[in-house]
């Protein structure tokens, strides 16, 4: 998910799990855990939902039940797995390919340049410092010395103006609670800041670098700290050297439990700019205070959540913002804080045929992200929004960067795509031009792959893209194996960047589709609203309406197709998957939302009332109810099924998976294999280890492998290398 109400329980009683042992793996099939179903019934506006597996929602770290059934599932997935020998032959070639110098775009703060490194197989990435763009290189953090198993990472960090100190974002086992510390960067000295129950916030300093802003949640109550509901977010500000007990309260909204807030600082460190939203859309109210004035208080310049106002930068008492108010694609606008009133706001850049992305202003320009067609496309224009010039990519792919301030002249980013590995640049906003840095060394011939964009229409006639990767010389005969990709919301864009593991299955032969579903950003805001609440089955129609063209354009056949996706996208392809089991032949749902009447009651999921609606809503209810995957298994033969979750998931909580894993086996009536596997101390995807990632993907592979009856190329072919269980 990209940022960031009730049903009626009638009372049951939860009996004790009864869990029969796993027996040994058969031809045929498998036989799974006898997951106790019960009689609980929740009422929503007068209709009884049954919700037989409602004890799975319980936290595996505290119901000893809901760990057996996870180890016995476990016990059954990996049975299974282990009889795959091409397995371990696919882990050996990941982490050959895995094995290489990871690049990643450098920036400048207070006079260092800072660069993240991966010398090829480091579980987390390594920062590191520079006095000058070509000075000696310095360790600064390494992650990889926090835990044995890598599970530690650091999430995200903020150098202040004066390049003295790094403020960086601790978490544990992929949560998304996060610990913040403090670091002085010429003597790498660890200061005792140390600040707790942070969550979706960055640590925005003030200009002088003593202290910074930050949001964070009330401790929350013993044993629920990862499935109770994130309400009441505050602004704090912490001065460096000062223990949290001390930190200022800046600003919250008891009123509001349900707003979120997230600051910035303006450039010339006169005023402290505060985004609210009250989930994941980018509709924001807009309050600033003037630092300048120690007795000033919040004033609200954007006082409703209809459109987008992303602040970009100010000069004097005018503010800059990228805006959909009047420009479902985005335009760039400015607001002067003395004279706020709308009919005084002026249009600097106006909304294009492209979708704008980011913007930025740097060397007195702004410097605007487009994607056309889900390309990237970056613009220059002058302070008063004239046209300057495009930057030059050398081919069609993804571009990512482009940061800086008001001051300086010069800014990075890389590019890549499907079989472009990351190439580093150096761009001159003086001259425009763009200098090569350096590039990713892989082991592969990016010269043997192609990639390719189609349109395809969907079920109502809408014309959607979906790139297509492959390995030259592939024909479409009707007979490769294909795992078509996707996402469908949050305003999310799938754009073609590079992937070792999408690599790897091109390697393998396969082709790689990824469709660029409604709900997405692709096309600004029209868009992602066509693919929420009550239209999400676009999204669906979409990805069958994919499916079926790459079979009608003899790309593939149903018995060589697999589809996958992760959160959201676990939820589309389960989604897709309950109407349609006929389908495709595998089916890859990753850490996916699937019980969709009861999502908004955990974590994060109250945001994503945005994009799904709620339950509390009559007609809403309707709408979740009839495409829930976890409410719509019946029985049939459905795809061979591979649901993949980790047990510390604090995003989407694991019982989703959990649920729709017992409800797909008890409604299954076919042969394929539908399992799940559990990963131990991991996350949402974030932080994950290197180790666990290859493992993770060694087994969906070998799964996808068997279950298409793939035959591996010889070059991918190799010695056994023993893979453990988790």
């Amino acid at each position: 998910m990209k940022k960031l109400r009730r049903a009626i329980l009638l009372p049951v009683l939860l009996l004790p799990v009864v869990l029969t042992p796993p027996a040994p793996v058969h031809a045929e099939g498998l036989d799974y855990p006898e997951t106790e179903r019960i009689e609980h019934y929740d009422d929503y506006h007068g209709t009884k939902v049954h919700d037989p597996y409602r004890w799975l929602e319980d936290d595996v770290r505290e119901s000893e039940k809901v760990a057996e059934w996870v180890e016995a599932e476990n016990k059954v997935t990996f049975g299974y797995l282990d009889t795959i020998p091409e397995r371990e032959r696919i882990k050996k070639r990941l982490t050959e390919l895995w094995d290489y110098e990871k690049l990643f775009t450098p920036w400048q703060q207070g006079g260092k340049y800072f660069v993240f490194k991966n010398d090829g197989l480091q579980n987390q990435d390594v920062l590191y410092v520079r006095q000058s763009l070509d000075g000696e290189e310095r360790l600064l953090i390494d992650p990889n010395t926090w835990s044995e198993d890598g599970t530690v990472a650091m999430r995200t960090t903020s150098v202040d103006p004066t390049g003295t100190h790094i403020a960086y974002a601790i978490g544990d086992a992929g949560s998304d609670w996060q610990t913040w510390q403090v670091m002085d960067i010429d003597s790498r000295k660890v200061l005792d800041d140390k600040l707790e129950w942070v969550k979706f916030s960055s640590a925005t300093w003030t200009r002088d670098g003593k202290g910074f802003f930050y949001g964070r949640y009330d401790t929350p109550k013993e044993g629920a700290e990862f499935q109770s509901t994130n309400l009441n977010m505050k602004i704090f500000y912490h001065r460096v050297g000062t223990p949290q007990a001390a930190d200022v309260l800046v600003y919250s909204r008891p009123d509001h439990p349900d707003w979120s807030f997230w600051p910035a600082v303006s450039e010339d460190g006169k005023y402290l700019v505060l985004h609210s939203s009250v989930g994941t859309d980018s509709r924001y109210r807009i309050f600033y205070r003037d630092l300048s004035e120690p007795m000033s208080g919040m004033v609200e310049l954007i006082d409703n959540f209809d459109y987008e106002y992303s602040f970009i930068t100010s000069k004097g008492s005018e503010f800059y913002f990228q805006t959909t108010n009047g420009a479902p694609r985005r335009r760039v606008i400015a607001i002067d804080v003395e004279n706020p009133a709308p009919e005084s706001w002026r249009e600097i850049i106006p909304e294009s045929e492209a979708t704008l992305d980011q913007a930025n202003f740097i060397n007195g320009q702004f410097v605007l992200e487009y994607q056309e067609d889900a390309k990237t496309v970056v613009r220059v224009f002058s302070e008063s929004g004239e046209p300057v010039r495009t930057v030059d990519f050398p081919g069609i792919g993804s571009a990512f960067g482009f940061n800086g301030e008001a001051d300086d002249t010069e800014t990075f980013y890389s590019f890549s795509s499907f079989a472009t590995p990351p190439s580093i640049f150096r761009y001159d906003l003086a001259n425009g031009k763009s200098e090569l840095l350096d590039t990713a060394q892989v082991d592969f011939e990016p010269a043997d792959y192609t990639v390719e964009q189609v349109f395809y229409n969907s079920k109502d006639g809408t014309r959607v893209p979906m790139f297509l990767a492959y390995k030259m010389g592939i024909e479409r005969t009707g007979d490769n194996p294909t795992l078509l990709y996707g996402y469908g919301g949050f305003d999310i864009s799938l754009k073609p960047s590079f992937s070792i593991t999408r690599l790897a299955w091109m390697e393998m032969g396969g082709v790689y589709a990824q469709a660029n579903l409604r709900g997405g950003g692709e096309y600004g805001e029209a868009w992602h609203k066509a693919g929420t609440k009550l239209q999400k089955q676009n999204v669906f129609d979409d990805f069958i309406a994919a499916a079926e063209w790459l079979v009608e354009n003899k790309v593939t056949k149903k018995e060589k197709l697999a589809i996958q996706g992760g959160s959201n996208g676990g939820l589309l392809v389960g989604a897709v998957m309950a109407q349609r089991p006929d389908l495709v032949e595998v089916a890859l749902p990753a850490v996916g939302v699937m019980d969709m009447l009861r999502f908004h009651k955990f974590t994060a999921g109250r945001y994503w009332t945005d994009d799904y609606g709620s339950s509390d809503d009559p007609e809403e209810f309707e709408a979740l109810r009839a495409y829930s995957p976890y409410h719509n298994l019946r029985p049939a033969a459905y795809p061979a099924t591979l649901v993949t979750t980790a047990d510390t998931d604090d995003r989407v909580v694991p019982g989703h998976s959990f649920k729709f894993a017992a409800a797909l086996q008890h409604a299954h009536t076919g042969d394929q294999p539908v399992v799940i596997r559990i990963e131990t101390r991991a996350g949402h995807g974030g932080g994950t280890p290197t180790t666990m990632r290859i493992e993770q993907y060694a087994d969906i592979y070998g799964f996808v492998v068997k279950n298409l009856e793939m035959e591996l190329p010889p070059e991918v072919e190799a010695e056994p290398v023993p893979l453990g269980s988790p």
